[in-house]
């Protein structure tokens, strides 16, 4: 999954993780910065390791580390038109559980943030749900949908799970690495786009695809729209398009839904022959045992 570099990582971090439980008193966060300190392994891939025991494919970390544009004191406020949406949603719960509104009040403030949630963000949403800073962390650690850290204006998310993977999102992947130049949870030198993966997208029939979260225009312009049927020249395709300032075609790239009209295979588009169907030959009749027998 990681490579030698991050294998090498992974068992620095695993010594560290020993040596923590070895040592009363000592943490596991100090263990691997004094491992990634004084090992040989390269902190480009103890970096990389981190990144498998965070809570999504963007954040390194699943604690958070106070940066001079990311801590309790950052300046973040709700505005006026988004304190009404906000105040919306709490209606769809009873008054007394109005904590109930986390999740989709997160997301909110997330596309009003430019795509990740600040910790003064998060620390603003329990004072207007009235319930402990903590009980919003902990929310915005566990649903990969949250982003605690900065990204690009779009989000890129390739659907990593089996259907997928059959299909040939490996390539995907392999392609967008190398067009745009970035691994995995990093963000493009212009800040354009930050590339992620993503557990199933619900669309396995039209697989493999991806998803881009558009955070360029807040919440009266988020959309997030899927990219399906894609060959590797497809997926270059959109992020091309995209940072041309258009609006590429989302959707199925090669039929109207998710119809039997073919399939990407070694990433080419192979279309049904003998019309569109979902049969491919005569129907068996029904199993029944010999009642002569």
């Amino acid at each position: 999954m990681f490579g030698r570099a991050g294998s090498l990582a992974l068992r620095a971090l695993s010594a560290a993780a020993t040596a923590a439980v070895q040592a009363p008193g000592a943490s596991l966060q100090h263990a691997m910065q004094q491992a990634a300190a004084t090992s040989a392994v390269p902190v480009a891939a103890v970096t990389m390791a981190r990144r498998a025991f965070a809570s999504n494919s963007t954040d390194i970390y699943n604690v958070h580390h106070d940066t001079p544009d990311n801590n309790a004191s950052t300046p973040f406020e709700i505005s006026p038109e988004n304190m009404k949406l906000i105040e919306k949603i709490i209606t769809r719960y009873p008054p007394n559980y109005k904590q109930s509104a986390v999740i989709p009040v997160l997301d909110l403030v997330q596309q009003m943030n430019g795509g990740w949630l600040s910790l003064s963000a998060m620390n603003k949403v329990a004072a207007v749900l009235e319930m402990p800073e903590i009980r919003v962390y902990e929310v915005a650690t566990f649903y990969s949908m949250f982003n605690r850290s900065k990204i690009g204006k779009y989000h890129v998310l390739i659907c990593g799970t089996t259907p997928c993977r059959l299909q040939g999102a490996q390539g995907i992947e392999s392609a967008l690495v190398k067009h745009l130049g970035i691994h995995i949870g990093e963000t493009t030198p212009d800040g354009m786009f930050t590339l992620g993966e993503m557990e199933c997208m619900g669309a396995c029939a039209n697989a493999p695809m991806i998803c881009v979260a558009d955070y360029t225009k807040g919440v009266e312009g988020f959309t997030y729209n899927y990219f399906e049927d894609l060959s590797p020249a497809d997926a270059i395709k959109v992020v091309d398009e995209i940072k041309a300032g258009k609006m590429p075609k989302f959707g199925s790239m090669y039929r109207s839904k998710a119809e039997p009209a073919g399939a990407m295979i070694n990433g080419k588009w192979v279309p049904m022959t003998g019309g569109v169907q979902t049969l491919t030959g005569p129907p068996p009749a029904p199993y029944c045992r010999n009642l002569d027998a």
